[in-house]
C-alpha cells in the first residue's frame, strides 16, 4: 500500500526549535506519521510533550542556544544517549533580524550565520555521520523563497538561506549513493512569531497577500506533508532537492 510509505515507526526524528511555528508544526506532523521526536531549542514546551507523548511515541526536550557553537555540538549526542540514535533531522532553528543593509550590524550578521547556517552544517555532520554508518536517514533543511531572491531588509537571513540551499545540494551530492537522502522545503510567508512584524504591517501584508496566488499567508500545517513526505520512504529517490510550499509565490 502506498499510504504505508509514509509511515517512520520506529524513526527517530530531531527537530531544531521545534516548540513554536513551523518547527512545532513539524514535530506533530512527524509524531502522528510514527516517529519518537527530540526537541532542540532555547525553552520546554510542556503542554506540547503531552500531546506528543499521548500518540504513544517517546519525546525528549534538549535545551540548547544554537547561535553557540558549543552548544550546538552536543546536541546528537545527547539525542542519541536518550533515544538512540537520529534517522531523521530537520535543520528548522532560525532567526531574522530586520534591518537595512547600509546599518546591518556585524553582531546582528554573525548571531543571524550561526543560527541559520552554521548550526545547520554542524548539526547535519554529526547526524550525518550516524546514518551513513546505518546506510540510511534523511536530512531536511528548512530553506526560504529567500534562498531564490534577494529579500528587502533581511540581508544576513537571505544570505543563510542561499547557504542552506547550497549546503542542502552538496551535502545530496556526497551522500546520496550512500543511502542518505538530503532535501529541503522552502516555505513561503508564514504566520508564526518570526514573520509577525510583517502580519502587523496591514500595507506589506496586503501586498504579500496580493502576490501570493493561493492569496493567504500560509499556516504552518501547511508544511506538514512536506516534511513528512521528505522523511520517510517515499522519498527516497528524492535527492538535492528544494520543495517550495509557498503558495505559488515562486511562479508568480
Amino acid at each position: 500500500m502506498i499510504i504505508d510509505r509514509f509511515r517512520i515507526d520506529g524513526r527517530v526524528a530531531l527537530v531544531t526549535g521545534g516548540t513554536r511555528g513551523i518547527g512545532r508544526a513539524f514535530v506533530t506532523a512527524l509524531a502522528e506519521a510514527g516517529a519518537d521526536v527530540a526537541v532542540a531549542s532555547r525553552k520546554p514546551e510542556k503542554e506540547f510533550e503531552t500531546y506528543v507523548r499521548s500518540l504513544g511515541r517517546r519525546y525528549m526536550h534538549h535545551q540548547a542556544d544554537l547561535s553557540r557553537r558549543e552548544e550546538t555540538r552536543l546536541v546528537v549526542p545527547a539525542v542519541t544517549k536518550v533515544l538512540g540514535g537520529v534517522d531523521i533531522l530537520v535543520n528548522n532553528a532560525g532567526v531574522i533580524r530586520r534591518c537595512a543593509a547600509a546599518d546591518y550590524g556585524e553582531p546582528e550578521w554573525d548571531d543571524t550565520i550561526e543560527l541559520d547556517l552554521s548550526a545547520a552544517f554542524i548539526l547535519s555532520q554529526a547526524a550525518g555521520r550516524l546514518m551513513l554508518e546505518k546506510g540510511r536517514g534523511k536530512i531536511i533543511n528548512i530553506c526560504s523563497v529567500l534562498s531564490f531572491q534577494g529579500g528587502i531588509n533581511v540581508m544576513g537571513y537571505t544570505a543563510a538561506k542561499h547557504g542552506m540551499a547550497g549546503l542542502t545540494r552538496a551535502l545530496a551530492s556526497e551522500w546520496a549513493a550512500r543511502g542518505v537522502n538530503v532535501n529541503a522545503i522552502a516555505p513561503g510567508y508564514i504566520a508564526t512569531e518570526l514573520t509577525e512584524a510583517l502580519q502587523m504591517d496591514t500595507q506589506r501584508s496586503k501586498a504579500l497577500v496580493d502576490r501570493t496566488p493561493a492569496a493567504r499567508w500560509g499556516q504552518p500545517y501547511d508544511l506538514a506533508g512536506a516534511v513528512v513526505f521528505l522523511a520517510s520512504p517515499a522519498s527516497d529517490f528524492v535527492h538535492g532537492a528544494i520543495l517550495s510550499v509557498d503558495g505559488g509565490w515562486l511562479v508568480r
